[in-house]
């Protein structure tokens, strides 16, 4: 048989308790009204028994009074001339008279019993009710306490009864007084059960207890009812919400009556519509803008090209020209190419707005597909003093990707960090795991402030405008580099610390479609390089 798991019922209980403003509301009104409701129904229950129990009381001394008024008439009635022996065939018929007067509906027991230290020649014996057990029913303090009594009055204790019929225990009351027989004291126990009071109690106490219950079953209901028509309406705001917010734009909330909930209904569908004519107004303002950078990226090719052609054909010839013309051309040609990358960026960039991009994906080793963009760039690296150092501490390399994109990821990080490695070396890091594969480019350059950091993303953004750069980049490539990552499904992250250099990872799932969870990789990558050391020092 399977085990009970009470870990996920406590997890998914908890799950709902913070999930659901009706539960909780429910829960906690229901709660409180218990513990009011007990308080009330302990209190009463303590009132109504010490009111039973002292009434109870009051009757059975009242009781025993008039019963030991009866007994010690029969005794003064008698004749000083009794022998012994009609002295205890008188003792036996005010025990009767006693019984009779103390009849109770729980059952009446008595003892008469002499007080000690009296041993009068002609006295009565004791006499008590079979079974009674006086030592253990009739205490010592309460003897102790009649017997010294100077006033004709009664005293009373609560007792314990045992039943032997059933083996159930009573509740029971003993009245103690006494008598004169003869000059002789003695003292008349009457030994009440009280079990019909106990009944009544317990009768009370279980009405009280239904009572509580019910009155909590129709708090909740009330609750849960009432609850339900103010959180209703709340819900399936925040579920219309979500579907705004998920982009059904047409969805609105239904409204009914004039109420504040009402109002809120029509507050929120006024908010929507104007939500929607704003997004509605600006996707077309986008579109229109997509439309045109595409639009212009087209129509400059075709001079572009004709200007390509020309200037390639005056930048073969240069060493024929004067120096200024050469140099002119030498110019042209550079700004030509700056303007083929800007406007391929464009074109690129456009694509990814209109999500008009496709991804061609094939089983690529990353180790080979670094190792061939480190070799592309290493003359430009060299021409800034700067070594490209690739680390590739094993495993499983083999990933599911786009290889052009993913060169043109590594082309710009690897770029970016000859621009502002300051001439020290550069690391490439490659490694993953069973579930992802990184690639992270470090630099021990200048680093980037924090502002910097929140804008390093953002197209035809630079940390430092006035850098010469040698790339010729156009603001645009660390914007591509974000949406080819994000189009693997995978993450482009980046850290800077001041003087000590950047530090851009890139992580993609091995396999198309797969979520990440972490990468193979730390940010930054530990490393420890003596050469990297030696160069800051």
């Amino acid at each position: 048989m399977r085990d009970f798991d009470w870990r996920s019922w406590v997890q998914r209980g908890a799950a709902l308790w913070r999930s659901s403003l009706q539960l909780r509301t429910v829960a906690i009104t229901v709660l409180l009204s218990s513990i009011v409701v007990t308080v009330i129904a302990g209190y009463m229950s303590l009132s109504v028994g010490a009111n039973l129990f002292d009434a109870s009381r009051d009757q059975l001394t009242r009781s025993s009074a008039n019963a030991t008024l009866a007994g010690q008439q029969v005794f003064d009635a008698a004749d000083e001339g009794l022998g012994l022996e009609d002295l205890d065939v008188m003792m036996g018929e005010a025990a009767r008279v006693i019984e009779s007067v103390a009849s109770s509906t729980g059952g009446t027991r008595y003892a008469i019993l002499r007080t000690p230290g009296q041993d009068g020649p002609r006295v009565p014996s004791d006499v008590q009710t079979q079974g009674l057990g006086s030592a253990s029913l009739i205490s010592q303090e309460l003897r102790s306490v009649v017997a010294e009594s100077t006033e004709q009055r009664t005293y009373w204790q609560s007792v314990a009864l045992d039943q032997t019929a059933d083996g159930s225990v009573h509740p029971g009351l003993v009245v103690g007084s006494t008598l004169d027989i003869r000059g002789t004291q003695y003292e008349l126990y009457l030994v009440y059960d009280i079990q019909d009071t106990q009944e009544t109690l317990v009768l009370v106490q279980q009405t009280l207890g239904l009572g509580g219950v019910a009155l909590l079953a129709l708090i909740g209901v009330v609750t849960f009812v009432v609850v339900r028509l103010v959180v209703g309406p709340v819900r399936l705001a925040a579920e219309t919400s979500q579907r705004l917010a998920a982009g059904e734009l047409e969805v609105r909330i239904p409204v009914q009556g004039d109420d504040v909930i009402a109002t809120l209904a029509r507050s929120f569908n006024g908010m929507a519509t104007s939500m929607q004519q704003q997004i509605m107004r600006l996707a077309a303002l986008s579109q229109v803008q997509q439309r045109f950078v595409s639009d212009v990226s087209h129509e400059l090719r075709t001079p572009l090209t004709t200007i390509r052609l020309a200037g390639d054909v005056l930048y073969d010839q240069r060493d024929t020209f004067p120096p200024a013309t050469a140099r002119t051309a030498e110019l042209l040609h550079t700004q030509v190419e700056r303007f083929e990358l800007l406007l391929a960026d464009l074109l690129e960039m456009s694509r990814f707005d209109a999500g008009a991009v496709d991804m061609e994906t094939e089983p690529t080793n990353l180790v080979r597909l670094v190792e061939e963009a480190i070799e592309s760039l290493t003359s430009l690296a060299a021409s800034k003093g700067s070594e490209l150092r690739l680390v590739a501490p094993g495993g499983y390399f083999e990933a599911d990707v786009d290889p052009r994109r993913i060169r043109r990821i590594l082309q710009n990080l690897v770029s970016n960090a000859i621009d502002h490695g300051d001439g020290l070396p550069i690391v490439v890091w490659v490694d993953s795991d069973q579930d992802a594969v990184a690639i992270a480019v470090r630099d021990y350059g200048v680093g980037m402030s924090q502002a910097a950091l929140e804008r390093v993303f953002d197209r035809f953004w630079r940390a430092d405008p006035s850098r010469q750069r040698t790339t010729g980049g156009t603001g645009l490539g660390l914007a591509i580099a974000l949406e080819d990552a994000a189009l693997h499904g995978g993450w482009l992250e980046v850290w800077s610390d001041g003087d000590n250099g950047s530090c851009f990872r890139l992580t993609i799932p091995r396999e198309r479609g797969a979520e990440l969870r972490s990468s193979p990789l730390e940010l930054p990558p530990h490393d420890e390089i003596p050469s990297v050391e030696d160069a800051h020092g």
